[in-house]
């Protein structure tokens, strides 16, 4: 029952990543055609400046999300030292901590740093776009920076459960 409990959810998350994939096509869509107007309306400079905040967003979401997916692991591994556990580990496990939250605290000051060029560009943007247009423009960066987390999200418990229904299967004769 429970190998089949765990089949069932993952096929249930193996359809939400589909779907959520097809949501990131047609962001992606929606950002080429967002792309090609920025492109007409602005100054090379200013669609330079564009182009590298887009391209920097998702490098940046995905960093943080990444970063915060392994300390997460690594804080599991953590919880489950005991007497057994050899010295060797636990240091290991500990310099891992620090490095990772080192290079997620990096991370969010890389996104603050994005947070101002995104105000930045939106700031340029308005001089040129009427306000439907900058609402679409806000709208496409805030789905694609939420598709990304619900990607990740998504590949996260995917894997979760692959290595619980794997276990499983192999403690059973």
């Amino acid at each position: 029952e429970l190998i089949s409990s765990l089949r069932s959810k993952l096929q249930s998350l193996w359809e939400e990543r589909e779907l959520v994939l097809c949501e990131a096509r047609e962001c992606a869509e929606r950002g080429e055609e967002l792309e090609a107007m920025v492109r007409d309306v602005c100054k090379p400079n200013e669609f330079e400046r564009y182009l590298m905040f887009i391209g920097d967003l998702e490098k940046v979401v995905s960093l943080l999300l990444c970063l915060s997916s392994r300390l997460a692991r690594v804080q599991n591994a953590m919880r489950r030292i005991d007497g057994n556990t050899d010295a060797e580990e636990k240091q290991s496990l500990n310099e891992r901590h620090k490095l990772l939250s080192r290079q997620r605290e990096d991370a969010k000051d890389l996104k603050e740093n994005l947070d101002r060029r995104e105000r930045v560009v939106s700031g340029v943007l308005a001089k040129y776009l009427t306000d439907q247009q900058l609402q679409d423009y806000r709208r496409f960066v805030q789905v694609k920076t939420s598709l990304l987390i619900e990607q990740k999200d998504l590949e996260e418990q995917i894997k979760f459960f692959k290595e619980q229904l794997e276990n499983l299967e192999k403690s059973i004769p």
